[in-house]
């Protein structure tokens, strides 16, 4: 797993033998970023990290220049791991979370620029979080929830969904909060 650019450009993070997350592949990161890249301007971003897994998709934003990211997850030996290669790189943006995401975006005051859910592609509840996320405020107006998940699942006649990507084995589906 690497980095694709900004300060840490090329830097590969290597997680723990035997993890168990399952990192997005760095094509379809790549390409994920450049339609944010597209839309945002990243100096600006506050960004949450939900499913945080590995901390690929948090050390990307904090890398292009994030002014602040939260990555919550809730194993604990990879939420030490994304404490830990963080503070490797003095990612001062990036704040790791331990807990269940779910209960997160229940109890969240703030709200972000860009939500990222990267769930456990057979997690039971996963049709759930874009109801949860814009009940609960999490993200700002013109700001975006993007949920990475299988081929099976299909999330286009939610009403804020706007735009479904698919590279390989990896979906995107983006939603818009128009308020």
């Amino acid at each position: 797993m690497r980095i694709i650019t900004g300060k840490f450009r090329g830097r590969h993070i290597n997680p723990f033998r035997n993890f168990t997350a399952r990192p997005t592949t760095d094509k379809a990161k790549e390409s994920l970023f450049n339609i944010i890249h597209s839309y945002y301007n990243f100096e600006e971003l506050m960004v949450l990290d939900l499913f945080a897994g590995t901390g690929s998709i948090s050390y990307e934003f904090a890398s292009r220049g994030a002014a602040g990211v939260i990555a919550v997850e809730i194993d604990y030996r990879n939420y030490s791991f994304i404490k830990k290669a963080s503070e490797g790189m003095n990612l001062n943006e990036l704040k790791a979370i331990r807990g269940d995401a779910f209960k997160f975006i229940r109890l969240c005051k703030s709200t972000f620029d860009i939500v990222f859910a990267d769930p456990p592609y057979k997690l039971k509840g996963i049709s759930s979080i874009p109801d949860l996320v814009f009940e609960h405020h999490l993200v700002n107006k013109d700001g975006w929830l993007i949920i990475e998940h299988s081929a099976g699942t299909d999330f286009t006649g939610h009403p804020n969904f706007f735009n479904k990507r698919n590279y390989g084995k990896v979906n995107f589906s983006f939603f818009e909060n128009k308020q």
